[in-house]
């Protein structure tokens, strides 16, 4: 369309219904040099945030539409979909700001698409939780739907991780605790998300976590593979080959859950665990969700306990993994307050793969101080007996987690200055016992250090741990079981 004069640009404004004619006189009279170029007129208009240049943009395509949806008016546009786009609107007379989100115009002659737009809006309508965006108004006209949403001030966590590349561990938690617990919420009234991905996440400008666009359908027939790769949303194909690969129903509330772990993997290693393709056929294939390498090889520097979270999360099995989001935010507010409980370096010593600075080598180090190794294994025995005596240390040897501890007397001098707990031969023993050391009066103040196998994540998830009480991954280096015991007997 050819460029407006000025007087043009003044009749479109009023027009359209976008300003008053004393606004858009009054703007007009402060401009420097009066000519008849639209130009000047924009800029004050602009500088005085009486128009956007969205605006501005449409009026000089010479678009008719599209500036109102009911009361509010359009001011910028902060998201776009394949399916729809966002807007951050005002209420006409109250003032008020939302976020306006607009199905697309060539999806409104489709009736699968506006249905599936008109369901989210009634379903977002009935969910009303701190860490869910809220859906307050819907327009179900099938020539423009439009449905009003709280505006949150912050950005996707997609476009935080574009920025930011990776997230610190406890952010990481708390945000994926914000999205559970909005998550057991939706469960508890019958309501799953089916669209689980960082894009779908807001980050408040306080730093907490809302959903956002629940209700996507479930793929009516997931056994038709041509028919499942021809959805345009990929999400979906991959909630429809993870169901279909494990025998589950079309809407397990569990599948929400997996990809809940997905975000949760990538935010804390930066990469996205599953490959990623264009080939629609090529996502069906469960393949993709078996081959996902575990988060301590993408990221060696996080603790065991938040990867068992993870792991768990993301099991292939639904059985294995969390059965409801209740389970996930129990763990994952578990896991917050065991990192606190600890500080950085216990925190770095039970991460997989960490290496240790080495501990001075004096031949002494161990003098007048006391281990007790609760192992069954004789060969581990003897194989921490010489090395720790090597430095100085006594050794002890125990094969049962219940006769180590009733070594401990409250009415005696406790016989050792720390006690080593193995878990790979000893399991759940060994675990129950490393509890109760730590939960008792008179052993509470005495270190203890738990032996684990990466693979035992039950016993990862369940140890309690804090200052005086860590876990060392095996297979185990003997610098690194040195620097905790100097670290932890005084």
């Amino acid at each position: 369309m050819s460029t407006p004069s000025a007087t043009q640009f003044y009749h479109r404004i009023v027009e359209l219904g976008l300003l008053e004619p004393a606004e858009v006189e009054k703007a007009w009279s402060e401009v420097s040099v009066r000519d008849d170029s639209y130009e000047g007129l924009a800029r004050v208009l602009l500088r005085k945030e009486l128009l956007t240049n969205l605006q501005v943009d449409r009026i000089l395509k010479g678009e008719t539409a599209g500036y109102f949806y009911g009361k509010w008016k359009i001011l910028y546009l902060i998201g776009a979909g394949t399916f729809a786009r966002v807007y951050r609107s005002v209420h006409q007379e109250s003032g008020r700001i939302a976020a306006v989100k607009v199905l697309r115009r060539r999806h409104r002659n489709e009736p699968v698409q506006v249905e599936q737009f008109l369901r989210e809006a009634s379903v977002g309508m009935k969910l009303r939780h701190p860490n869910i965006v809220a859906i307050n108004e819907v327009d179900p006209d099938p020539r423009s739907p439009f449905m009003v949403m709280e505006f949150v001030e912050g950005q996707t966590l997609r476009e935080l991780i574009h920025i930011r590349k990776k997230l610190e561990p406890l952010t990481s938690l708390s945000l994926m605790a914000d999205i559970a617990n909005g998550l057991k919420y939706a469960n508890s009234l019958g309501v799953t998300h089916r669209d689980m991905k960082l894009s779908n996440v807001l980050v408040t400008a306080q730093g907490r976590g809302k959903l956002v666009d629940f209700g996507l359908a479930a793929l009516s027939d997931t056994s038709n593979e041509a028919a499942v790769a021809d959805c345009p949303n990929a999400r979906a194909i991959d909630y429809a080959a993870l169901e279909r690969g494990t025998g589950v129903r079309k809407d397990d509330a569990r599948s929400d859950i997996y990809f809940l772990g997905c975000m949760l993997y990538h935010i804390l290693s930066g990469v996205s665990p599953l490959t990623e393709t264009r080939d629609r056929l090529a996502r069906l294939n469960v393949s993709r969700f078996r081959e996902v390498p575990h988060i301590t090889k993408a990221a060696p520097e996080i603790p065991l306990n938040i990867a068992a979270v993870v792991h768990k999360a993301m099991e292939v099995d639904p059985q294995q993994r969390y059965q409801t989001a209740g389970e996930v935010l129990e763990d994952l507010q578990l896991t917050i307050n065991r990192i606190n409980a600890g500080d950085t370096q216990t925190i770095s010593r039970i991460a997989a793969g960490k290496q240790e600075s080495e501990p001075p080598a004096a031949e002494t180090e161990g003098a007048d101080k006391t281990v007790m190794l609760v192992e069954s294994k004789i060969e581990f025995q003897d194989l921490i007996r010489e090395k720790l005596k090597k430095r100085g240390y006594r050794v002890l040897v125990i094969s049962d987690a219940q006769r180590a501890l009733a070594r401990f007397s409250p009415e005696e001098e406790p016989p050792a200055d720390c006690v080593l707990f193995s878990a790979p031969e000893l399991a759940r023993s060994a675990l129950d016992a490393f509890n109760k050391f730590g939960s008792d009066a008179h052993t509470a103040e005495i270190p203890a250090i738990l032996l684990v196998d990466r693979k035992q994540q039950f016993v990862i998830r369940n140890a309690k741990v804090g200052p005086k009480r860590i876990m060392l991954a095996m297979p185990l280096k003997v610098r690194e079981l040195r620097t905790a015991l100097l670290r932890l007997i005084k």
